[in-house]
């Protein structure tokens, strides 16, 4: 064998399985097509520290670009809902390097512009064709995104809505000022079909405009032209400059699938294990039981389906939940939106756990169901919360 354990994909979650495979003294090779770390940039630039602390890691400075106080979700009408917590604005570059780094300490043996063309199983393990030859090895991780063509090689679906994947569209702009303000603005409504638009300031004159949107296709420009035309005027901005523009997609309600098989694992974007902190959280997960998979000879689907059984009990209930609501926000009128933010408006709510959107949005179905006792009790729940 060439290695223990292939990992194709250098993403959070695929690094992460990296690193602690390989701090468990497995012999990993971690494979990414492309040509250096954050080329071309990934539009995921922002988490908060609630849901990064599901790793356990300390976020670090380094590669912090601006430290924010939390979220605005803004209804149609302008109502919304302030969501108060640290979160951070990132240099994603730096970020990947960072824990790029983490895993080439621990022992992995990381290699750029790598392309994997074929993964053929044998009776020793797997058989990886790549760009620049073959390499052999005993157990495969698979994190090369959402539209996981290795994941498709092997006959497998790690993700179970594919059609519920929110595409997107991210642009760094200039204005003046534009990025002075602590607190993100995520805009729900019809303008953005079954998820958001977005404004992230990042400092100075510098900010970032999002689009994500639900089943109208992998194309959103469209839906961004108009939300940057809104955005303008929301600001009273004459002239916005953009930078750059980069585009993904985010499998915010697409659900994990099938996760294992034998010699098999699947993890972060690929498995629909959606935002920065939990696939990084997913990816320490895959890496520790594909450690212990290795230490004890035992490849098997069954053995390895520890690691969907340990993701189950910390994000299963969580994920369907979330699917619940954003299904709920995706039927809601303009009207309803504005209903919800209404009562809602004013709150003192906390991000302690989770994604701030999934908490607000779980209100949805009791607001349509016109049920004030029920909003009410609600709103102390979240509260105490």
């Amino acid at each position: 064998m060439d290695a223990d354990i292939i990992v194709i994909g250098a993403s959070p979650a695929g690094v992460m399985a990296a690193r602690n495979a390989s701090a468990k003294g497995c012999k990993v090779i971690l494979l990414d097509k492309k040509e250096a770390v954050g080329v071309p940039t990934h539009p995921a630039n922002t988490f908060f520290k609630g849901m990064f602390d599901r790793t356990g890691e300390e976020v670090d400075q380094s590669y912090v670009v601006k430290n924010l106080k939390g979220a605005y979700i803004i209804a149609p009408s302008g109502k919304n809902v302030i969501f108060e917590g640290d979160a951070y604005f990132l240099d994603r570059k730096k970020f990947d390097e960072f824990y790029i780094k983490q895993a080439k300490d621990a022992g992995a043996d990381v290699r750029f512009g790598i392309e994997v063309l074929n993964v053929l199983k044998n009776d020793d393990g797997f058989i990886v064709s790549t760009s620049k030859g073959k390499i052999k090895c005993k157990l495969v991780i698979v994190s090369d995104g959402i539209n996981s063509r290795v994941a498709a090689l092997l006959g497998m679906k790690p993700i179970k809505h594919t059609q519920d994947i929110a595409w997107s569209l991210e642009a760094e702009i200039e204005a003046e000022g534009i990025g002075e303000p602590d607190y993100f603005e995520y805009y729900v409504g019809n303008h953005a079909p079954g998820w958001k638009s977005t404004y992230s300031p990042c400092g100075g004159n510098r900010a970032t405009l999002g689009m994500y949107v639900r089943r109208h296709g992998t194309d959103v420009s469209d839906f961004f032209d108009a939300w940057l035309e809104k955005f303008k005027e929301l600001k009273g901005l004459d002239d916005v400059k953009i930078i750059s523009k980069s585009t993904g997609g985010d499998p915010i309600v697409a659900i994990p699938g099938e996760l294992v098989a034998d010699g098999v694992m699947i993890v972060g974007g690929s498995a629909a294990q959606s935002g920065i902190g939990y696939g990084m959280h997913a990816g320490q997960m895959c890496g520790d039981v594909a450690a212990d998979a290795i230490a004890k000879g035992n490849t098997s689907k069954n053995f390895l389906s520890e690691y969907q059984r340990r993701w189950n009990a910390a994000y299963r209930t969580e994920y369907h939940l979330g699917r619940f609501a954003m299904e709920t926000l995706r039927k809601m009128t303009d009207k309803e939106i504005d209903g919800m933010m209404e009562v809602f408006e004013g709150e003192d709510l906390k991000v302690l756990s989770g994604t701030p959107f999934n908490q607000a949005l779980q209100v949805s179905k009791m607001i349509l169901k016109n049920n004030p006792s029920s909003i009410l009790s609600y709103r102390a729940v979240f509260r105490n919360k």
